[in-house]
């Protein structure tokens, strides 16, 4: 099958309904802006923004800590497979990259398979490659195959016609304000970052690109060396020791979890949803593109609406 047409020059293609897919990440780990405290992340950030554009907008996010590539694109391409969304962020590897021994061709060839099932269905794709952890203590030794992998995964976006987003090329996140204490997860701030940048490849970008692409006024603050000494050494205890255990015994942090949001559901619920068609006729935005068509299933029950995406501070 041919990939989805491209959207008429001067009008961004319209996405009205969205899967995210991976692991930790695209769960949202470490970034608690959610309702209560709960995890948001980089994919809750860009449903909400695709969602003051269209109306009847539906979101899923299957991502959950821990899943490797055999369960991305697993059970969590089936499920995305019978939804034919419009729009599939796939993230992950990293799971399986931060084992030692693991073939890293091997992988990348699974990898391919998936996106192409994803592609072949005529859903529109982003991929996000790895980032650099060269300034991160002990992660660094795992530079190379974050490397090696990233590099995979470009030759497959090139190979079938996919979007990516490269996070190693992204320098806001080589600033440790982007990141949480545990240095492997994104905080809220690296997760607004990633979320503006495919929303600006999207075509429908969350504000200038100096959101995504400097964020930040001042360079960070460097710690004496003996204060990040004591840092790195409280790091290993609380985070380090601990993932190496869990490697060590087969076990995952994940284990026993579910996906936050596993149905592809309204991001509104029906009030929210009229009101949001009011303003956009109200402005003389293209609403009759906006609605669904007949083949479409629209589901059951309807979450209450969320904000859009708040300025990185």
């Amino acid at each position: 099958m041919n990939p989805p047409a491209a959207a008429p020059v001067g009008r961004p293609e319209l996405i009205r309904s969205y899967v995210a897919i991976g692991d930790s990440i695209t769960e949202g780990m470490e970034d608690d802006s959610g309702p209560g405290g709960e995890y948001r992340g980089f994919a809750d950030r860009l449903a909400d923004h695709l969602g003051t554009l269209s109306p009847d907008f539906r979101y899923a996010n299957l991502g959950v800590r821990g899943r490797r590539m055999k369960h991305i694109f697993g059970e969590q391409l089936e499920q995305t497979l019978a939804w034919k969304p419009d729009l599939v962020t796939v993230l992950g590897g990293g799971n399986d990259v931060l084992r030692p021994g693991g073939d890293l061709d091997e992988l990348a060839e699974t990898f391919e398979w998936g996106v192409r099932q994803l592609r072949d269905a005529g859903i529109r794709v982003v991929i996000l490659a790895g980032h650099d952890t060269g300034w991160i203590p002990v992660l660094r030794l795992y530079r190379g195959r974050i490397a090696v992998f990233s590099m995979h995964m470009r030759a497959v976006a090139e190979r079938t016609g996919t979007e990516i987003v490269d996070l190693w090329a992204l320098n806001a996140l080589n600033d440790p304000r982007a990141w949480s204490d545990d240095r492997l997860h994104p905080n809220g701030a690296g997760h607004q970052i990633v979320a503006a940048r495919v929303a600006d490849l999207l075509g429908h970008p969350m504000g200038p690109p100096e959101i995504w692409a400097d964020p930040w006024a001042t360079p960070p603050q460097q710690l004496p060396r003996i204060l990040r000494r004591r840092e790195g050494r409280r790091w290993a205890r609380q985070y380090l020791v601990p993932w190496l255990r869990r490697r060590a015994m087969g076990r995952s942090s994940g284990d026993g979890l579910q996906a936050r949001r596993p149905v592809l559901d309204y991001l509104h619920d029906e009030e929210t949803r009229e009101q949001l068609r009011e303003q956009l006729r109200e402005v003389g935005a293209d609403t009759h593109y906006n609605d669904y068509s007949a083949d479409d299933t629209p589901p059951t029950s309807s979450p209450s609406g969320t904000k859009g995406p708040e300025p990185l501070r």
